[in-house]
């Protein structure tokens, strides 16, 4: 076990920065269509890209000599290199004051805002948010603060904290099967080596799960999804989100939604009705 002092160092990477340089080309979006099996018509040149559909583009390309042992880039430079082996992301909070299209050039620069050392009832874990400027055809459109948390290694008679019940008055609602089939192409679409979303002798054995992984940031674009198709017209200000409980393809889940204040809460139930995410959508009118 990293004594948490010791993770006190990594508070120097604050500050430093990164960026890079992309296409908003057509085919991730067109791919992704296709993996949420929503369709929709095929994006051409020119069509605004939905929300946090950014995601698709900026992804890391690190060799293969330097993925790590869990299928991730090794971390560092931009990343602090916490000597923690289990990384997830915890969540994000996002405003959308502008539009990428197909076809824009696109810029994302990023900066490590905090890295916060923890220790809880599951042990020693880093908080490290990162801020995303992300603009398109030299034009602001997304600024994104990413929540990543880093924990230590599963260790013998472990027990899950007991999540919370997830709300039952859904205004709106998809249930989804996560079959590795669906995790694959995401993990794809990303670029996104992570062995807990594919490789099942790894999650169960290494890490200790009991199954695949859902993706948080699928799960996140899911509560979105359903937030802005229940809601045609409305124009998508801000989203956040943030991860509770993991969700495994084992068995189904729910995307839920309901109006709240002006805004719409979106939340994931798990098949025993525990509340894996939740979130809430803004909207510019």
């Amino acid at each position: 076990m990293t004594p948490t002092g010791d993770l006190d160092q990594y508070k120097t990477w604050i500050g430093r920065t990164q960026s890079s340089d992309d296409v908003a080309a057509p085919f991730p979006p067109r791919a992704l269509i296709a993996t949420l099996d929503s369709g929709d018509a095929a994006p051409q040149t020119g069509d605004a890209l939905p929300p946090c559909w950014h995601w698709l583009y900026f992804l890391e390309t690190a060799p293969a000599s330097q993925i790590g042992p869990d299928g991730h880039a090794r971390r560092g430079p931009f990343l602090p290199p916490v000597p923690l082996p289990r990384r997830m992301w915890a969540g994000s909070r996002l405003q959308f004051p502008g539009t990428i299209r197909i076809g824009d050039p696109v810029r994302r620069d990023s900066e490590i805002l905090s890295v916060e050392p923890k220790s809880g009832s599951s042990g020693q874990m880093a908080f490290v948010t990162v801020r995303h400027r992300i603009s398109a055809a030299g034009r602001l459109a997304v600024v994104e603060e990413h929540d990543i948390v880093y924990r230590q290694a599963a260790q013998p008679g472990d027990k899950a904290p007991t999540p919370k019940q997830a709300p039952a008055d859904s205004a709106w609602r998809k249930d989804v099967v996560p079959d590795p089939v669906l995790l694959f192409r995401f993990s794809a679409l990303t670029f996104n080596g992570h062995r807990i979303h594919y490789d099942l002798p790894y999650v169960t054995q290494e890490e200790g799960y009991p199954g695949l992984i859902v993706h948080g940031p699928l799960m996140g674009l899911m509560m979105l999804e359903l937030a802005r198709r229940s809601n045609p017209g409305r124009k998508v200000a801000a989203y956040e989100f943030r991860a509770l409980s993991p969700v495994f393809h084992t068995t189904p889940f729910a995307v839920c939604a309901r109006p709240q204040d002006g805004a719409v809460a979106t939340w994931i139930a798990r098949n025993d009705g525990a509340l894996a995410q939740q979130g809430k959508v803004s909207f510019a009118d």
